[in-house]
């Protein structure tokens, strides 16, 4: 209960670049963050691998526009078949968990694919990243899409390990000069969603909390944070 009413009242930092933890990761996200106009990227991982956080952190880099399967098909192919000047305003496009469209998606995506070939050379090219929970050949899509998928750059994306959560735990703890220690560290990770965004958000109120009771951190001075429902509703 105390956990939900954290992480419903803390929301989780957006996603940037910044918070992006690298991982096993860094030479796809280093040729995400490099994609050039003209190229496409193609990125892929189970659930949690962290698909989603890394288009979103893309789309608030530049000017960019980020569809999934919530957006109107009717958008999509709008940004598939319009003019030259428009296109050339969104440097960067990005379908985030195509395994999730519809067939009128996938139309859209399949017409998208075809724009961006189509101006791969011209000065008003755009780059565009998709996502998907799986290698190319295995997405259940339309054939001639699925193909499309692997036409430039193909990364996996690797989830990221319990000790890779606990170093970007600590090193975000530190650069807001943030005293945690292992004990600490490890109640939050032991007792919490272990989704890293909640964990910087998690820290972040701490910090916030022991400079309010001008407390030393420790795990009784998190559990009572935890407890100090004024605090979490301020």
């Amino acid at each position: 209960m105390q956990q939900q009413l954290l992480l419903e009242i803390i929301p989780s930092a957006p996603p940037t670049l910044e918070n992006t933890v690298t991982g096993d990761n860094a030479e796809a996200i280093a040729a995400a963050r490099n994609l050039l106009p003209g190229r496409t990227l193609y990125l892929w991982g189970a659930s949690g691998c962290g698909r989603s956080h890394l288009l979103k952190a893309l789309a608030a880099t530049q000017t960019a526009r980020l569809f999934d399967a919530n957006s109107d098909d009717k958008d999509i192919w709008a940004a598939a078949t319009s003019g030259v000047d428009s296109v050339k305003a969104k440097t960067l496009i990005l379908v985030d968990d195509i395994h999730e469209m519809n067939e009128l998606q996938q139309s859209a995506v399949f017409a998208l694919y075809n724009r961006w070939r189509e101006l791969a050379s011209a000065t008003a090219a755009f780059a565009l990243v998709v996502s998907g929970d799986r290698a190319p050949l295995m997405m259940d899509l339309r054939e001639d899409l699925r193909t499309r998928l692997g036409w430039d750059l193909v990364y996996r994306l690797d989830p990221l390990s319990d000790q890779d959560k606990l170093s970007a735990l600590e090193n975000h703890a530190q650069l807001i000069g943030l005293p945690l220690s292992h004990e600490v560290l490890q109640w939050m990770f032991t007792h919490y969603a272990r989704d890293i965004r909640q964990l910087f958000a998690l820290v972040d109120a701490l910090d916030r909390y022991s400079l309010s009771k001008h407390r030393n951190i420790t795990v009784p001075l998190l559990r009572a944070m935890l407890s100090d429902r004024d605090f979490l509703q301020s």
